[in-house]
């Protein structure tokens, strides 16, 4: 067909009408600055939650501009790193206590790494035999690169394996593993219970990177036994650009945490200036210098968007969207003009699309400048993210539309 079918087309928009009209979560579009756009970046940087600008404003003004120095007691500030990891732990299945929120999801990978093989190295001659680190092969690079320095400081070998050949490649050498729960690129949802269990069984600690699922979907830390993980607040939690990511340490776990960057934050006696390092209890011990207060307020502020929202119904319209979205791939877009990679079974996918196209980059200018966001991944990887708290279903069918009409004017 030279152009899209009107027929398709008008069914396709009833439905999608129709689903808007049923959609239990739509209200909470509301609750964002959102403009004609269809914003599908939200794995990338999450939309703005229309009160946080008042909250930032209170902040500025009265808390730093007014109240200045007080505002570490009155105004809670040095207790925001523990205070906002409870409020993100809920949404990773995480009892309270167990999160800190500061520093970049980079340096939390790395405090997490190089801590999980000193983990795995106590406890006797065992344990020392315990040098290697077994990272994702097909990570987020940055992952990469943390764990390749880890490997170095630790004296370990990198073992980098594609997640599904992780169980066979474990043994009495892992020390550490360290993997993606979705997959940056594909959407590609890895089986964080089996895996978790396949590291424990040999004996080894597992790490996991939750930037891709924190806020689309249940992932289980404590029901799975994970043993440490990180993320960003700037995806799926919109906590605002460069807002900063949280570590998980099991509560079982805490009181041997070693963090290979003890600073004064997570001192036992944070103000008794002493020269040695005696490490507070709790998660605490993740913390390293002072806060970034500013972006954790806006964090915190942001997170007021999950009160009263179910995880498991944000997962549910999640599928929901996606299926809608590929289905709409399918009957509009010229056959043979883009692949997905992205998996078909729920089990098996994140909450975004990954459609391989040869001009890939060219085409997401297009898009973005006929009003559909979403981003490119080198070579040749279209990505679209969605975030079932603002994005809708006529916004899915309209984004398929355009991306046909784009494709076949090229």
């Amino acid at each position: 067909m030279s152009d899209l079918d009107a027929a398709a087309v008008s069914e396709l928009s009833e439905r999608a009408r129709k689903l808007d009209a049923a959609d239990e979560l739509a209200y909470l579009r509301d609750r964002f600055v959102l403009d004609d756009t269809v914003y599908l970046d939200g794995n990338s940087l999450g939309a703005l939650p229309a009160h946080v600008p008042d909250r930032v404003a209170d902040v500025v003004r009265r808390e730093w501009g007014e109240l200045r120095i007080r505002s570490w007691e009155e105004s809670g500030w040095w207790t925001a790193p523990e205070r906002i990891g409870d409020r993100i732990a809920p949404l990773v299945g995480a009892a309270p206590g167990q999160i800190v929120v500061g520093d970049s999801t980079s340096v939390n990978v790395f405090k997490a790494l190089v801590a999980a093989v000193r983990l795995a190295r106590e406890g006797g001659p065992a344990g020392a035999g315990r040098d290697e680190i077994v990272v994702d092969a097909s990570t987020f690079p940055t992952d990469g690169y943390i764990a390749e320095s880890a490997a170095r400081l630790t004296g370990c070998t990198l073992r980098p394996v594609l997640p599904a050949e992780v169980p066979g490649v474990l043994g009495e050498r892992t020390a550490a593993v360290l993997l993606n729960h979705v997959d940056y690129r594909t959407g590609r949802l890895h089986d964080l219970p089996s895996l978790t269990a396949a590291v424990h069984a040999a004996g080894a600690v597992a790490v996991w990177d939750l930037c891709h699922s924190a806020g689309a979907l249940p992932v289980g830390l404590d029901e799975h036994g994970v043993d440490l993980a990180v993320g960003c607040t700037y995806k799926y939690l919109n906590g605002g650009p460069g807002s900063p990511a949280y570590l998980y340490v099991r509560r079982e776990l805490q009181s041997r945490f070693d963090s290979p960057l003890p600073g004064w934050n997570s001192h036992a006696e944070p103000f008794g200036m002493r020269s040695e390092y005696a490490p507070a209890e709790g998660a605490v011990r993740g913390r390293v210098g002072t806060p970034d207060i500013l972006s954790m307020l806006a964090l915190e502020a942001a997170l007021d968007v999950w009160d009263g929202v179910s995880v498991d119904a944000v997962r549910a319209k999640s599928l929901a969207l996606t299926d809608f979205f590929l289905e709409c791939v399918r009957e509009y877009v010229p056959e043979g003009r883009v692949v997905p990679v992205t998996p078909v079974a729920h089990a098996e996918r994140g909450s975004q699309v990954a459609l391989r196209c040869g001009d890939a980059g060219e085409v997401m200018r297009r898009l973005i400048a006929r009003g559909v966001v979403g981003d490119y991944r080198a070579p040749d990887i279209l990505r679209f993210g969605f975030t079932p708290l603002y994005v809708g279903f006529a916004d899915v069918e309209r984004a398929a539309r355009v991306l046909a009409e784009t494709l076949r004017e090229s």
